[in-house]
């Protein structure tokens, strides 16, 4: 069988904070927690921080195909596990409240006494992919197609924006795989793919 070949369009989605940008500048920064207890180190947050110190604060999630006994099933998996996000303009007085949470490790990107945020180009991919922050922060399934020819088009969902991104399709498993820049290097995430129907190519008889 032919390696698959890929095809799309880069979209790219910009989010909004609550006033104008030009009031205030809303970074994002990373936590670094420890694997299985985002959800706890999230709930925190919001119950113990006051909601002047940050706009959000996030683990976001995807959904994947995973195959139990034969049968293709939908899953919801964590998008980056360990990870935590959290979006502020007074990072210094963040950090301070953050010591106090119980759950809390450490804020990456400490430079002595500074805190460096995500990248532009860090929270550019994060946001095409989630598309809705501070609703669902969830990575929904891309809609693939498949021609005779083993020519995979992406039809829809957030693979759709990250084309130039995509390292490998592997239609077996039904995955993804996607390297983007996290916290300064090179990280490959897996993101779910949902396959239609084989297509017939049009030009033949």
């Amino acid at each position: 069988m032919a390696k698959p070949t890929y095809r799309g369009s880069a979209s790219p989605l910009y989010c909004h904070s609550g006033m104008p940008d030009k009031e205030r500048i809303i970074l994002y920064y990373v936590i670094q927690v420890v694997t299985g207890t985002e959800d706890k180190v999230e709930e925190q947050v919001k119950m113990m921080m006051g909601s002047e110190l940050y706009d959000s604060c996030f683990h976001p999630m995807r959904r994947m195909k995973k195959k139990f006994r034969g049968e293709w099933k939908e899953v919801h998996e964590k998008l980056l596990p360990g990870y935590v996000f959290i979006t502020s303009d007074h990072v210094q007085e963040l950090y301070q409240e953050l010591k106090n949470v119980p759950a809390f490790t450490r804020m990456l990107g400490k430079d002595r006494e500074q805190f460096i945020p995500l990248a532009e180009c860090e929270v550019d991919w994060l946001k095409r992919m989630i598309k809705s922050p501070g609703q669902n922060m969830e990575v929904q399934l891309s809609q693939v197609s498949v021609s005779e020819n083993d020519v995979v088009t992406i039809l829809s969902g957030p693979l759709k924006d990250m084309e130039g991104c995509i390292k490998k399709i592997d239609l077996h498993r039904r995955i993804a795989k996607v390297e983007v820049d996290f916290m300064n290097r090179k990280t490959v995430i897996h993101l779910g793919i949902e396959m239609v129907e084989k297509r017939m190519d049009s030009r033949k008889c």
